[in-house]
C-alpha cells in the first residue's frame, strides 16, 4: 500500500495565514479524483484558527461565546453548496481570521452531502476532540442561535488513526485520520471507497453523524447551520501546538453528488454513557475542613461565598435555546445560582437575552485585600477527568481572559490541611488583580479590550472537567463534587 498524503505535508502550499490547504500530495489528489469519478462535486475548504477573542475584540462577534483560553479552537471553513453563496456576516468572520477562501465556519448541508476532514491529528496534548454542533435553526420566520452539540465527539480516546487503528489503544497524536460528517450511510460508504482506492488504509475512518430525524438538512437559507470545532488543550510542546495552529496539516472537502441519490439516513448514534458509579462524595468532609481553614486564614476580611451551578443547558436543540456550545466530553460549572437559557437571534447582544451577571454580582478591584479564592476537588487526582480547569470571564461578553488547571492545583491544599491525607485530592487557588508574590495565584488583566476585564466590570469563574478515561466521555454531574469560590474584601 502506498504511503499516503500526510508524510509529505511539509511540502504544502500555504494559503492566507499559512494554513496548509493545498498539500499537492498525490494521494489527496487521487482521493479527489476518485470522488469526482464516482459522480461527486468536490470543493476544497480549510481548517483554521477560530479566534473568538479576536472576533469579539474587533466587533465581528457581539460576545466571545464563552471561549476557553486553554483551548485555541480550530474550525472547519466549508464552501457553500454548488450554486449557493456564503452570507455576508459569515464572510466577514472568515476574512477577519485571514481565511482567503469562499468558505464559512457556519454552514448548512444537504441530506446527501458530506464534509470530509483529511489530515493529521494535533500533536501530543491533554485532550482533543472534533465536535459537531447545531449553530442556527429557523422556526417559522424566527431564526435562533442554538449552539448545541449533536451527539458524541471524536476524541483522542476513540478516534481511528494510523496510530490507533479501529479505536485500539495507541498513539492518537500527530497521526493521519479521515473524518466524514454526513447524514447518509450510502454517501459515507462511497467516500470511504474512494479514499481506499487512493491508498488510505481501511482502519483510519471516523463518522460524525448528522441524524436526519432531529435536523433540518438542506442548503436553503432556512436550513440548519452547523459547526465542527476541534478542541486541542494543553499541548505537551507549546511550539508544536503553535505550529499546528498556524499551519494545520489537514484539508476539508465539501462533497456533493451530481445526481439525485436514494437516501439511506443514519439513525441517531448510540451515545457513550457517563458515570462509573464511583463518586467524589467521600471528600465532602475534607472539603468542609478546607473551607474552614480558608475562612480562618482570611478572618480579618469580609467573606462572601459564591454559588455554583451548571453553566450550560444540555437540551438546547429540544428547547430551541442557546446552549453556548457544550461538549459531551465535559461538565461545566460557574459562579452563579442559575443555568442560563434563552431563545436568541443570530449574532445577538446576549446581555439583552440573558441575565449574565453572577449572583451576587462580583467585581474585582485593585485593593490587595480584594480577591477570590477558588477551591474544591482536583478532579484529575480523583480520576474523574483527564483535565480540569477554572477560567476567569468578563460577565458581559463571556470573554475568558485566563485559565488555571489541575497541574497548577497539585499540592495547593496541603498548607491548609497539613495533617489530612486527603489534602492531595483538593486544591486552593487565588484570583486577584495583584498577586503580591503569592505562588498559587492568577492575576486578572484589565485589558487590552476583550483580552481583559475592567476594574468595575463584573466577572465570573467557569470550571470545566473534560473526559473521564473510564467512560471516554464527560464525567457525570451526579458523581462530582462541585467546585466553590469565596470573594474576600475589606470589612467596612
Amino acid at each position: 500500500m502506498k504511503r499516503y498524503m500526510l508524510l509529505g505535508f511539509v511540502l504544502a502550499v500555504l494559503i492566507g495565514t499559512g494554513l496548509a490547504q493545498d498539500p499537492t500530495i498525490s494521494d489527496v489528489n487521487a482521493f479527489q479524483q476518485a470522488l469526482e469519478k464516482d459522480g461527486f462535486t468536490v470543493q476544497q475548504g480549510a481548517v483554521g484558527f477560530f479566534d473568538v477573542i479576536k472576533l469579539y475584540d474587533l466587533g465581528v462577534l457581539p460576545n466571545a461565546l464563552g471561549n476557553n483560553p486553554s483551548t485555541r479552537y480550530l474550525s472547519y471553513f466549508v464552501p457553500p453548496a454548488p450554486g449557493q453563496k456564503v452570507p455576508e456576516e459569515l464572510t466577514k468572520i472568515a476574512a477577519t481570521l485571514g481565511i482567503n477562501l469562499d468558505a464559512a465556519a457556519f454552514w448548512n448541508l444537504g441530506p446527501d452531502e458530506a464534509v470530509v476532514f483529511v489530515g493529521r491529528t494535533p500533536p501530543e496534548c491533554r485532550y482533543f476532540s472534533l465536535d459537531l454542533q447545531l449553530v442556527e435553526r429557523t422556526y417559522g420566520n424566527e431564526t435562533r442561535w442554538i449552539f448545541s452539540n449533536i451527539g458524541d465527539t471524536v476524541n483522542n480516546l476513540v478516534i481511528n488513526t494510523e496510530g490507533t487503528p479501529n479505536g485500539a489503544a495507541g498513539n492518537p497524536f500527530n497521526q493521519t485520520t479521515v473524518i466524514v460528517a454526513t447524514a447518509d450511510r450510502g454517501i459515507d460508504q462511497r467516500i470511504r471507497a474512494a479514499a481506499l482506492s487512493a491508498g488510505y488504509p481501511d482502519n483510519i475512518f471516523n463518522t460524525l453523524v448528522l441524524p436526519s430525524s432531529m435536523l433540518n438538512l438542506g442548503v436553503e437559507n432556512n436550513s440548519d447551520k452547523f459547526l465542527i470545532a476541534m478542541r486541542p488543550a494543553f499541548y505537551k510542546d507549546k511550539q508544536a501546538g503553535d505550529d499546528y495552529l498556524n499551519n494545520t496539516p489537514a484539508i476539508v472537502f465539501r462533497v456533493t453528488p451530481n445526481q439525485t441519490t436514494k437516501l439511506d439516513p443514519y439513525d441517531f448514534p448510540k451515545l457513550r454513557v457517563r458515570g462509573t458509579g464511583t463518586t467524589e462524595f467521600d471528600l465532602m468532609d475534607d472539603l468542609e475542613q478546607l473551607k474552614k481553614a480558608i475562612l480562618n486564614k482570611y478572618s480579618n476580611l469580609n467573606a462572601t461565598e459564591l454559588p455554583t451551578s451548571m453553566t450550560v443547558p444540555s437540551d438546547g436543540i429540544q428547547r430551541g435555546i442557546n446552549a453556548m456550545g457544550p461538549d459531551n466530553d465535559a461538565c461545566y460549572l460557574w459562579t452563579s445560582n442559575l443555568t442560563p437559557f434563552s431563545p436568541t437571534p443570530p449574532f445577538p447582544d446576549l446581555s439583552k437575552y440573558y441575565d449574565f451577571q453572577p449572583h451576587p454580582t462580583v467585581t474585582l478591584g485593585s485593593d490587595p485585600n480584594e480577591f477570590i479564592i477558588i477551591y474544591g476537588v482536583n478532579h484529575v487526582a480523583t480520576e474523574k477527568a483527564t483535565y480540569s480547569s477554572a477560567t476567569i470571564y468578563g460577565a458581559a461578553g463571556w470573554n475568558g481572559v485566563g485559565t488555571v488547571h489541575d497541574a497548577d492545583f497539585n499540592g495547593t491544599a496541603e498548607d491548609y490541611l497539613p495533617d489530612n491525607p486527603n489534602a492531595k485530592y483538593l486544591y486552593v487557588y487565588k484570583i486577584a488583580r495583584n498577586c503580591n508574590g503569592d505562588l498559587n495565584c492568577f492575576e486578572v488583566p484589565t485589558g487590552p479590550g476583550a483580552y481583559g476585564i475592567a476594574l468595575d466590570q463584573p466577572l465570573m469563574i467557569f470550571w470545566r472537567m473534560y473526559l473521564e478515561k473510564a467512560t471516554k466521555t464527560g464525567p457525570s454531574y451526579s458523581e462530582i463534587v462541585y467546585d466553590r469560590a469565596i470573594k474576600f474584601d475589606p470589612k467596612k
